[in-house]
């Protein structure tokens, strides 16, 4: 038992001469949890996770033996937690629509009585080794939960408890290791959120996650066990966004950590999940998903811990061999988190005030992204969407350059896009993936062979008309030549009946990729057959009033994915449209021609 010396905001130096760095303590007469960052002698330094307003030098404070950690097992899904693992609905029970200081609640339910089926094969095999499956529970209808060997744990099983329902509490096995001791297991345990899991290898991420947004899938994919950044200034749609991508993505499990952002947006959030059907199932979205919220109300310390929590939440069901996508919105609230901590211990600031670890800070988060093959030989795969949120959408402040040069998949929303109410604002220039040659050999095998080329003669359309939106905006678009006229309205063809997709669009919400596809290859082909015409003489302005134009612009909410048969038959009267116009032009080309001639 120890007290505290001296108290600085979240900081609190503390008199404990036997605890470590990393270790949980309990400061105060109310109970604060913190953890020890700093030791000098016998005494430590330890950030609070709660509101220390009231602390009192003198006042008691004691080390709990373990470092922050969470509880894992059943109950994690469908479940709002805090950024310390407290379960935000338990603590309302317990302590009103405020969050209490010192109130302390379980992360998983102690009553609550879960079917356990023990796996048939460890009686067969009864030498375990940390992450072998003990059985199994349903914890929702949509998944099952794999109860897993703690990972530090390996011995010979001794006991198994048989078919039935258990609190998470009580004992399901003994191990003997090899020392002789005998380990109790429970349906849960717990680990260190700043200790990666550990899993016997890397594999290469090979299948795309698959979003539903055209924007994302076909133009920047990124691959399942990926990492993707999310940037773009206040009011370009990062919540949007991130929301349509938990909602649709075909991942198994979907963790959101609602880091240091504004209260009622996370309300938002926080209300529209649960209301949510998953696409998928048909079932509730919550049930393969759990919400983290750590609003910027809430202790600056404890932002910081969340992103912790969450990624290591997201190793766990990675483990169970599932896939997992964890959206953490936003990293540059977590990186101001580190900076004002930084600051109060008097730590040499750099870029922008922001400590000298803020890089490698970030780099050991994204790394623990990944596709594994796990310790008991399943392979399951954590995708890491971090929202990033420069300040006056500036991309070279340190955050957002720092995280350009870890993640390979760079989604940058683009203000002006937004203001345009061009959603997603996914600016085409910005972004990047270095993901498309493993994704062009999934749409090569899965979908068409051509989406490689199509894709690039799109992003070579989109790039030549903002050069030419250049010259318009300087001297009007009467300078351009037929050719010009026609690329410029082909890729406002492209822009308004490809990459813009309405979330609230019933019909047009998900793309799935034969639509996506099918859509892209047909605007290509309007803009193909068009230019044909042009090089030979036809004038643009007819072809720009064109009725197929403007019906192609509403082809992607008219059918839905499962609706292609009657989208490809439209499609297919892409020639002949253009043919109609190809007769009236050779009818009048020769008189034109002969005019022409001196």
């Amino acid at each position: 038992m120890g007290k505290i010396i001296e108290i600085n905001g979240p900081l609190v130096k503390l008199q404990l001469p036997e605890t470590v760095l990393g270790e949980q303590v309990r400061v105060g007469r109310i109970g604060l949890i913190g953890e020890v960052i700093g030791r000098e002698g016998d005494t430590a330094l330890a950030q609070l996770y709660e509101d220390t307003a009231g602390l009192r030098p003198g006042e008691v404070a004691e080390g709990l033996g373990w470092s922050l950690s969470v509880e894992l097992g059943p109950g994690l899904l469908n479940a709002i937690f805090d950024g310390v693992q407290r379960p935000l609905n338990a603590v309302r029970d317990k302590s009103g629509d405020r969050i209490a200081r010192g109130v302390a609640v379980p992360a998983l339910s102690r009553e609550q009585r879960w079917h356990f089926v023990p796996d048939p094969r460890r009686h067969e095999n009864p030498h375990i080794v940390g992450g072998d499956v003990l059985g199994t529970v349903q914890e929702t209808a949509s998944i099952l939960h794999r109860i897993l060997t703690p990972p530090l744990i390996h011995g010979e099983l001794m006991e198994l408890a048989p078919e039935g329902d258990y609190t998470i509490d009580e004992v399901i096995g003994r191990v003997q290791l090899p020392d002789g001791r005998i380990e109790k297991l429970q349906l849960f345990h717990r680990w260190p959120v700043r200790t990666p899991r550990p899993f016997k290898r890397r594999d290469h991420a090979v299948k795309p996650l698959i979003t539903g947004q055209r924007i994302l899938d076909t133009f920047y994919p990124l691959l399942k066990g990926g990492k993707a950044a999310i940037p773009g200034p206040f009011g370009a749609g990062k919540t949007m966004l991130q929301q349509q991508i938990a909602r649709w993505c075909n991942a198994e499990i979907v963790i959101y950590v609602g880091c240091g952002e504004r209260g009622n947006e996370l309300t938002d959030v926080l209300e529209f999940m649960p209301e949510l059907k998953d696409p998928h199932t048909g079932r509730p979205l919550m049930e393969r998903t759990l919400l983290i919220a750590n609003t910027s109300n809430m202790p600056v310390v404890a932002r910081e811990a969340s992103i912790y929590v969450g990624i290591t939440l997201a190793e766990y069901f990675r483990d169970q061999g599932y896939d997992v996508v964890m959206v953490a919105d936003s990293t540059s609230r977590w990186a101001e988190a580190l900076r004002e901590v930084a600051g109060r211990l008097g730590q040499m600031p750099v870029e922008e005030g922001y400590p000298a670890y803020l890089g490698s800070r970030l780099a050991a988060f994204y790394e623990r992204a990944g596709r594994v093959e796990t310790l008991a030989g399943d392979h399951g795969s954590v995708t890491l969407i971090g929202a990033v949120s420069p300040p006056g959408g500036d991309f070279s402040e340190p955050v957002t350059s720092h995280t350009k040069e870890i993640i390979q998949t760079f989604w940058a929303l683009s203000k002006e896009l937004a203001d345009a109410r061009h959603y997603p604002a996914v600016d085409w220039l910005e972004s990047f993936s270095g993901y498309v040659p493993s994704a062009a050999k999934w749409w090569a095998e899965n979908i068409d062979p051509g989406w490689a080329a199509a894709r690039a003669a799109a992003l070579d359309l989109l790039a030549a008309s903002e050069e030419l939106q250049r010259i318009v905006n300087l001297v009007g678009v009467e300078a351009l030549s037929s050719e010009q006229r026609w690329t410029l309205e082909a890729s406002g063809l492209l822009k308004e009946g490809l990459l813009q997709q309405a979330a609230t669009d019933e019909v047009d919400s998900f793309s799935s990729p034969e639509k996506q596809y099918a859509l892209l290859a047909a605007l290509l082909e309007i803009y193909r057959h068009g230019m044909k015409l042009v090089k030979l003489g036809a004038p643009a302005r007819r072809l720009i009033q064109m009725p197929l134009l403007s019906q192609a612009r509403r082809w992607k909410s008219q059918h839905k994915s499962d609706d292609l048969v009657a989208l490809q038959a439209k499609i297919a009267r892409i020639p002949v449209e253009f043919e109609q116009i190809a007769v009236d032009y050779e009818t009048t080309a020769p008189v034109r021609e002969d005019k022409a001639t001196p």
